[in-house]
C-alpha cells in the first residue's frame, strides 16, 4: 500500500455515509407513494403523520432492495436484524423519532473498490441498514416563516456506512461515483441526486501521520460530485488553518454553499447516546430466510465488477479499460456490441475511451444518445484495420459521422455504409498504390538530404521529419507503416 499524501504535514481521513432512496412504489411503512415532484403534503397518510393508532408494516421490496446491495458489496446480510427508534426533535420528524436500525443492521460489512487514476483503491464498509427518510422544511414564499413538507416523510431508505479509509476529495470522489454505479446498476436507486435520491454526507478528519484519529466534521447532504470535491477541499483547508493557528476542532455538523465555495457550521454534532436509541416495539425483527437471498442472488444481474474481470479475461483489455468501461450498462453494451463486431476489443475500447467519451463528455450526454452507434464504430474500426483509412482520416470520419454526414449518401446510393459514403464523399482513402507512394518517398528524400545526412548519423528525429515531408505530400492519404519502411529502404 503506498503511503498517504500529505497536505502541509497532515494526512486527510474521510468516511462516508451515503442515503440511497430505494426504487419501492410506497413508502417503507406504509402505502403511501412515493413520487417526486407532487405538492406538498399529497403523498402522506396517517402512518406517515404518526396519528395515534397507527402502525407500521414492513415493505418487502425495501428488504429486497437490501439484499441485492449486500449481494453487490460481498457483504453479510443479516438472518435476523432489528429496527430501533432513533430519538430527536426536529419540525419535519413527525413522530419526533425515526425508524431505523442500530446494533443488528440488515447488511454488514462488504467493500467498493475503484480506480483513483490507474491506481486501485479499496474501501471497506460498515454496515448499510434499513430506515424511514424525514419530511422537508421549506424556507421560501412563507413570509419569514417555514413550511412542512411531509411527502418524503417515510420514504424508504438505505444509508450506507464506510470505515475512514478515504485520504483525500479525489479518492471520496472516485468512492461516491463507485457506489452511485453500484445502486443505479443493481436498480435499487435512481441515483438522481438533485432530487434527493442519493445523498453523501462526508465525515473529514485531519492528524499528524501516526496520531490517533482528530475530530471530525460532518459535511451534510452533498448533492454533486463537483461540490463534493469542493466542499471537502475546503474543509480539509479550514481545519488544517485552525489547528495552525492553535485552535481545537469542534465535531458539528456542516453545510457547504456552492456559491462561496466554503463550509459553515449548521449545528453541533451529537454522538449515537444522544439519540438515545431503544428497539421499536411496533415493529418484530427483520428475518431474512437463505432461500429468499439465493432466489434474489439467481435474479441478480451481472454486476459492474464481475463484468469488468470478464472483460479483461475475455477480450485482454488492462484493468483500468475494462473498469471504465463498465461504469454504466449502457457503456458496456456499447463496447462489446462494437468489440465483437469489429474483432478488436482494445482498439473499441480506445475509440470509446477517446473520441467517443470526448464527444459524450462536451454535449453531457449519456451512451445511449451517442450519434455513432456501436456498429457504426465497429465499421470504422475495420476499416484502420484493412488499410483503407489512416487514424487521422478516422478521426475526420468519425467526426463527420458524429455531425450526421454520410447516412444520406449511403441510403440515397444504396448501398454501403455511411462509414464509407464519409470516406468517398471526403476522399479520405488511404493511399496503399505503392508505386504512386514510391515516387513520392524519392521526391522528399531528393529535397531534403540534409534530413537524410541526419538520419544516417543516427538523429531519429531526422526521419520523423521525412516521415511528415511524405505525409504533406500526400495529403495525408499514405499509409504510416508504408512510408516508414519505404524511407528505410530507399536511405539504406
Amino acid at each position: 500500500m503506498t503511503a498517504p499524501k500529505l497536505i502541509q504535514g497532515y494526512e486527510v481521513v474521510i468516511g462516508f455515509e451515503t442515503h440511497a432512496q430505494l426504487q419501492t412504489q410506497s413508502k417503507i411503512f406504509s402505502r403511501a407513494p412515493t413520487a417526486f415532484g407532487a405538492a406538498p403534503n399529497t403523498q402522506a397518510c396517517a402512518v406517515d403523520l404518526a396519528l395515534p393508532g397507527t402502525l407500521p408494516v414492513m415493505n418487502r421490496e425495501a428488504v429486497q432492495c437490501a439484499i441485492k446491495l449486500g449481494l453487490a458489496l460481498g457483504s453479510h446480510i443479516a438472518p435476523r436484524s432489528v429496527f430501533a427508534r432513533k430519538n430527536y426533535f426536529y419540525p419535519d420528524l413527525p413522530k419526533g423519532y425515526q425508524i431505523s436500525q442500530f446494533e443488528i443492521p440488515v447488511v454488514q460489512g462488504g467493500e467498493v473498490s475503484f480506480f483513483v487514476g490507474d491506481e486501485k483503491k479499496t474501501v471497506r464498509l460498515v454496515r448499510a441498514h434499513l430506515e424511514e427518510d424525514a419530511g422537508k422544511s421549506l424556507h421560501e414564499d412563507f413570509h419569514g416563516q417555514s413550511g412542512i413538507d411531509l411527502n418524503r416523510a417515510g420514504t424508504p431508505l438505505l444509508e450506507i456506512v464506510t470505515e475512514p479509509d478515504m485520504r483525500g476529495s479525489a479518492e471520496a470522489v472516485a468512492y461516491a461515483k463507485e457506489l452511485h454505479k453500484i445502486v443505479t446498476w443493481i436498480g435499487v436507486c435512481d441515483g438522481n441526486m438533485q432530487e434527493g435520491s442519493f445523498r453523501c454526507d462526508a465525515n473529514v478528519s485531519v492528524r499528524k501521520p501516526g496520531q490517533p484519529l482528530g475530530t471530525r466534521r460532518e459535511i451534510k447532504n452533498l448533492n454533486s460530485f463537483k461540490f463534493m470535491q469542493q466542499a471537502i477541499d475546503y474543509e480539509i483547508r479550514w481545519q488544517i488553518e485552525q489547528l495552525e493557528d492553535g485552535h481545537a476542532i469542534q465535531q458539528a455538523t456542516v453545510l457547504f454553499d456552492p456559491d462561496t465555495g466554503e463550509t459553515r457550521a449548521m449545528r453541533t454534532k451529537e454522538d449515537s447516546a444522544d439519540y438515545r436509541y431503544f428497539p421499536d416495539p411496533d415493529l418484530p425483527p427483520l428475518c431474512i430466510s437463505e432461500q429468499w437471498i439465493e432466489d434474489t442472488r439467481a435474479r441478480m444481474p451481472e454486476l459492474p465488477r464481475g463484468m469488468a474481470e470478464r472483460f479483461v479475461s475475455g477480450y485482454g483489455l488492462p484493468e483500468y479499460d475494462a473498469a471504465t468501461l463498465t461504469q454504466s450498462t449502457g457503456m458496456a453494451a456499447y463496447f462489446e456490441e462494437a468489440a465483437k463486431a469489429s474483432g478488436q476489443p482494445k482498439l473499441a475500447s480506445n475509440w470509446i475511451m477517446g473520441e467517443v467519451s470526448k464527444r459524450l463528455n462536451a454535449e453531457e450526454i449519456g451512451i445511449e444518445a451517442a450519434r455513432v452507434p456501436a456498429a457504426q464504430l465497429a465499421q470504422l474500426i475495420g476499416r484502420i484495420q484493412d488499410g483503407t483509412l489512416s487514424n487521422a482520416a478516422a478521426r475526420q470520419v468519425f467526426e463527420a459521422l458524429w455531425n450526421g454526414e454520410g447516412a444520406a449518401d449511403a441510403a440515397a446510393r444504396g448501398e454501403g455504409s455511411a462509414v464509407d459514403a464519409v470516406i468517398e464523399a471526403k476522399g479520405l482513402k488511404q493511399m496503399n498504390d505503392t508505386g504512386a507512394l514510391e515516387k513520392i518517398v524519392d521526391e522528399v528524400i531528393a529535397a531534403n538530404p540534409d534530413n537524410v545526412a541526419q538520419f544516417k548519423a543516427g538523429k531519429d528525429k531526422a526521419f520523423n521529419a521525412l516521415v511528415g515531408q511524405v505525409m504533406k505530400a500526400s495529403q495525408g492519404k499514405a499509409n504510416p507503416a508504408q512510408v516508414n519502411a519505404l524511407l528505410k529502404a530507399r536511405i539504406g
